[in-house]
């Protein structure tokens, strides 16, 4: 694994024009070293635990709790048709008391309390913790838990996770590895896309011996309380948190066009409607998708009239919501 380029004194400016446009990871340096959250991750647990529960909206959000068997690592039980951990409902306060109560446990229960809504859950925080690399309307998200390990898996969206309290250490892999990282079920996940089915810390090289060329292509980073991490959208990424409470704040954004349609949605489609075709079939497919999604020679579209609306070109309001409208009737 090579290391992730470190970046210091990162603006605005610098991140947006020089950092994403290389569209590859990125370890910045205490980008939110100021925020008073993470001057009380450093000061001890129960300072951060006291900074976020005067905060706390007492909103329901959801935990995930795995017996100490598990070893923080949230996955599957054998045959892959259940995880091996339970969801349960509970206020962020009462998550993150329960966190510092057992932090000095040798085997603890494992935690996580997962994609909290920031501005709804701490309506004081994202105006305290500003954000200085992104536009303010990008919403935080954040995530607490004790030490835990979640498995290699990729987001739709570009995403900048800054920590709060305690390390974190992430492997990242470039999309082109991932049929060396052996994607699990597609259905059931542990968060929502495919993970890896490699233990990244004790990797069974006999049953996935391709991992050794997604290692030769990866990087890794541990990160500490105020650094941030730059991870492009589908780069698959591995996250170990290395202390008894952890606190991350991440900020996902674009990944989408203006039709705000996903991308993930259309893969699934086609997975179902040409991954089961013959080969040949799905060889012709893919020089229809080379030349009309991928634009793989060039604009498709450079032989019809500009101002022609149509998918090709430019539709209208009316005739992207024909569209939807038209595949939702196809689709039932």
């Amino acid at each position: 694994m090579q290391q992730i380029p470190v970046w210091e004194n990162v603006d605005f400016n610098t991140f947006h024009n020089d950092i994403m446009v290389q569209n590859k990871p990125a370890h910045i340096k205490s980008v939110v070293g100021d925020w008073p959250a993470v001057k009380a991750g450093i000061e001890s647990p129960e300072s951060i635990a006291n900074y976020l529960k005067a905060q706390d909206s007492e909103k329901v959000i959801q935990a995930l709790v795995g017996d100490p068997s598990i070893k923080g690592r949230f996955f599957y039980r054998p045959g892959l048709e259940e995880l091996n951990f339970k969801k349960a409902q509970v206020t962020l306060g009462i998550g993150i008391e329960r966190l510092v109560k057992i932090k000095d446990d040798s085997d603890p229960f494992a935690i996580a309390l997962q994609a909290i809504p920031v501005s709804q859950v701490l309506p004081e925080f994202k105006a305290q913790n500003i954000q200085p690399l992104l536009d303010a309307s990008v919403e935080p998200t954040m995530w607490l838990g004790n030490r835990a390990i979640v498995a290699p898996h990729y987001d739709i969206h570009d995403n900048l996770a800054c920590v709060v309290a305690g390390q974190r250490k992430f492997n990242i892999f470039p999309p082109e590895q991932i049929e060396n990282l052996y994607p699990g079920p597609t259905l059931i996940t542990p968060g929502g896309v495919p993970v890896s089915m490699v233990d990244i810390n004790q990797p069974d090289m006999a049953s996935y011996p391709k991992y050794a060329e997604a290692l030769k292509a990866g990087q890794e980073a541990i990160l500490e309380p105020g650094d941030g991490i730059y991870i492009p959208a589908l780069w698959w990424h591995g996250v170990e948190s290395l202390d008894s409470v952890n606190v991350l704040v991440n900020y996902w954004w674009g990944g989408e066009t203006e039709n705000h349609v996903s991308p993930n949605d259309s893969l699934m489609h086609a997975m179902l409607s040409i991954g089961s075709l013959s080969a040949q079939k799905r060889e012709a497919w893919h020089d229809y998708f080379n030349y009309y999604v991928f634009k793989t020679n060039g604009d498709p579209a450079e032989h019809l009239p500009a101002d022609l609306k149509d998918v090709l070109t430019h539709l209208t309001p009316e005739q992207n919501l024909e569209i939807r409208e038209f595949l939702i009737k196809q689709l039932k």
